[in-house]
């Protein structure tokens, strides 16, 4: 058997994150998707809207030099819409770096992601990484 519609969606989606093609992640999610960032730090929040997280991807690129990289395990969906995906986050910004292990929940509907509920293994440490 081959991989579900929606563990294939969000694979695509973590590739084209990971190898900086935001085109691509913007064909992948609706104009009015949510990214949930966890922690108190500087990116921290709700981004609504597709031009919303794109620019939150475009800053982490931009004050991580490129260097963010995000090293998909695993990819889990339950068939109604909703799959999880287990990554290992690297990056480095000025004289810090980050690495641990990272989780996106995201929510489907007609075959594009309209939500992603991001958990971070160590909330102090990313908080450190991005600063307030």
């Amino acid at each position: 058997m081959g991989e579900h519609p929606d563990c294939a969606l969000v694979r695509r989606a973590c590739t084209a994150f990971s190898e900086g093609d935001l085109d691509t992640v913007a064909t992948l999610v609706t104009t009015d998707v949510i990214h949930h960032v966890p922690g108190d730090n500087t990116i921290s929040g709700h981004h609504k809207g597709r031009d919303a997280c794109l620019e939150l991807y475009r800053t982490m690129s931009e004050e991580t030099g490129g260097t963010m990289r995000v090293d998909l395990e695993t990819v889990m969906c339950d068939g109604r819409g909703h799959a999880m995906a287990v990554h290992h986050l690297r990056a480095e910004r000025g004289n810090r770096g980050l690495d641990m292990k990272n989780g996106d929940f995201f929510t489907i509907v007609g075959g594009k992601i309209t939500d992603i509920d991001e958990c971070a293994e160590d909330i102090d440490a990313l908080n450190a990484f991005w600063g307030t």
